[in-house]
C-alpha cells in the first residue's frame, strides 16, 4: 500500500510502498477513504511524543471502510462505513470498563503506538469498543474530522468544562480543534471570543459564531478579554499547546475559572512555564482533555445529524499523500484555518 513515512525525527516525510497490515486478534483493517492532518501530527513528526518510534506513518483521524476482520469480532463485518477515537482502549481495564476509555492505560493510537492512517489501510485495535458506524448521512470527510479535534473540543467543553448557556468561553487558537470549540460553545449556548494570530483564522471563527475576536498581535490577550467580559471568562480553551496559549488562556479568565487545556505543549527547559500562582490565587480548575471514549460518541452524532452541529464546515480542503508530506513539516506556522483532510489515494 501507498504510505507517508518518516524516517526520523524531523526527517522528510516521504511516499512509498509499504506492507498493508493485518488485522490484529478482536481488531480490524480499515480501508482509509479520508483522514485529517492535525498538530498532533506534527508533534509526533517533530519527535515530541515518546510513544513513536520510526520509521513512522502518523495519521490519527480517519473514516473508512471494514476489509478484514480479526479473530474475536462480533460487531463489524466487511463494507461498514466506520470511524474510530483517536484512542483506542483496551476495552478491559476499569477505565475503559467505567466508559473513560480515552485514559486507558494499556491504549493504542493509529500515528502514535503504532503505524497510523496516513496509508490507504490501517489497523484498529479492541473494534467492539472502539470502532464507530458512520451514519449513511455523514460523509467520510466529515467523520475523519471528528476523531481527535471535533470530539476532543466536544469532550472538553461538554465533559470536563461543563459549559453553560450565557458562560463566556474564550478560545486560545482558531485552528481545527479551535474552531471546533467554538461551534460547539456556540450550540450550548455560549457566548464565545476567538484568539489566533491568523486574520483569516478569525474570520473563519467569526463566521461560526464567535460574539468578538482578538487578534494575538502583541497586545495583552488577558486585558483585552476581561475588558469584553467584565472581568474575565468563564472557561478558557488553549487549542494550540505552547507557553504563550496557555498563559493567554489561563491569565483571561475571571476568578474561579476553568482551563481546558487541550493543545499539547513541547517541552522547554524541561517543563513549559504556566502562571501557577493565579491558578492558587484565583482558584481556578485546570482541566485536561485527551480525546473522547466511543461511549461518549452518541450525543455527539446525535447533534450532528439533527444539525445542531454541523463539522463540514470546517473542512477548508482535501489534499494527497505527497502534499501532505510537503505540509506535515510546517504545519505549526501553516496559515490553516480549520480542516485539512488527506485522501490517501491521491
Amino acid at each position: 500500500m501507498r504510505a507517508l513515512v518518516i524516517d526520523a525525527a524531523r526527517a522528510r516525510p516521504q511516499v512509498r510502498d509499504v506492507p498493508e497490515p493485518t488485522p490484529p486478534e478482536g481488531g480490524v483493517v480499515v480501508r482509509v477513504r479520508a483522514t485529517g492532518l492535525c498538530r498532533s501530527d506534527w508533534h509526533a513528526w517533530a519527535g515530541h511524543d515518546d510513544d513513536v518510534t520510526f520509521p513512522h506513518v502518523p495519521g490519527h483521524e480517519l473514516a473508512g471502510e471494514v476489509v478484514a476482520v480479526g479473530g474475536g469480532v462480533t460487531r463489524w463485518q466487511v463494507g461498514d462505513r466506520v470511524t474510530v477515537p483517536f484512542v483506542a482502549g483496551c476495552g478491559t481495564c476499569a477505565w475503559c470498563l467505567g466508559g473513560d476509555a480515552q485514559v486507558c492505560p494499556d491504549q493504542e493510537q493509529p500515528g502514535f503506538t503504532y503505524w497510523g492512517s496516513f496509508a490507504e489501510f490501517v489497523a484498529v485495535h479492541a473494534a467492539d469498543v472502539n470502532v464507530l458506524r458512520i451514519p449513511d448521512s455523514v460523509e467520510f470527510a466529515t467523520a475523519a474530522s471528528l476523531g481527535c479535534r471535533f470530539a476532543t473540543a466536544y469532550r472538553a467543553l461538554v465533559g470536563r468544562a461543563r459549559v453553560s448557556a450565557g458562560e463566556w468561553v474564550t478560545v486560545v487558537g482558531a485552528g481545527g480543534v479551535g474552531l471546533s470549540a467554538v461551534m460547539i460553545a456556540r450550540a450550548l449556548g455560549a457566548r464565545v471570543i476567538a484568539v489566533d494570530r491568523n486574520r483569516g483564522a478569525l474570520s473563519a471563527a467569526d463566521a461560526l459564531g464567535a460574539e468578538h475576536t482578538v487578534p494575538a498581535d502583541g497586545r495583552d490577550v488577558a486585558t483585552q478579554v476581561a475588558d469584553l467580559t467584565g472581568g474575565g471568562s468563564h472557561v478558557a480553551v488553549d487549542a494550540v499547546g505552547s507557553e504563550q496559549t496557555c498563559a493567554d488562556a489561563l491569565l483571561s479568565l475571571r476568578r474561579r475559572g476553568r482551563l481546558a487545556q487541550v493543545g499539547l505543549l513541547p517541552p522547554v527547559d524541561g517543563h513549559p512555564r504556566v502562571p501557577m500562582s493565579r491558578v492558587i490565587a484565583w482558584e481556578l480548575d485546570v482541566l485536561g482533555s485527551h480525546g473522547m471514549a466511543a461511549a461518549d460518541y452518541p450525543g455527539m452524532m446525535a447533534l450532528i445529524e439533527r444539525g445542531d452541529l454541523r463539522p463540514e464546515r470546517l473542512v477548508e480542503r482535501t489534499i494527497g499523500l505527497a502534499d501532505a508530506g510537503e505540509l506535515l513539516p510546517v504545519f505549526d506556522q501553516a496559515p490553516v484555518a480549520g480542516v485539512t483532510i488527506i485522501d490517501p489515494t491521491r
